[in-house]
């Protein structure tokens, strides 16, 4: 997609997913909040428990991925939860999901991960293709959700 960029967001810059993560919410059938949206994407940056990045269409925001650390004892590195992804609905299937897992890889890399780990929802099928084509292995479901998990090389 021309015109597209992928920047990693600060606390200052938390207004450009704000919008989106609380469509996302609503899409996993949450009530829509902004306040509420806004507080949490506030509350992991200013408290570094999160990293974001936003996809931009020119100067719009339409998708963005955010990380969760996960720590290991024995490997004595922090690994990555793809815990959100979301791409506005016009701009799906254009490979924006694509370009920000992509960009999550390569910051999981950057910071000596030993892997990145998502779950999505059992009936979730476009995600799970998404992530099996992106080389993500699946592992144990549960009732409601899949476990994938990548290596990061």
């Amino acid at each position: 997609m021309t015109g597209l960029i992928v920047k990693h967001i600060t606390l200052a810059e938390a207004q450009l997913v704000t919008g989106l993560f609380n469509k996302y919410r609503v899409f996993y059938k949450q009530p829509s909040d902004l306040q509420l949206a806004e507080s949490f994407i506030n509350e992991r940056l200013s408290n570094n428990e999160s990293v974001i990045f936003v996809a931009l269409n020119i100067n719009d925001p339409v998708g963005f991925v955010q990380l969760y650390p996960k720590y290991s004892s024995m490997r004595v590195t922090k690994n990555w939860i793809l815990n959100d992804l979301y791409v506005d609905e016009p701009y799906r299937k254009k490979g924006i999901a694509t370009y920000l897992i992509h960009t999550a890889m390569e910051y999981a890399k950057d910071h000596s991960a030993h892997f990145v780990q998502l779950e999505t929802q059992n009936n979730n099928y476009n995600a799970q293709r998404l992530y099996q084509s992106l080389g993500f292995i699946k592992q144990q479901p549960d009732n409601e959700f899949i476990m994938y998990r990548k290596n990061v090389e």
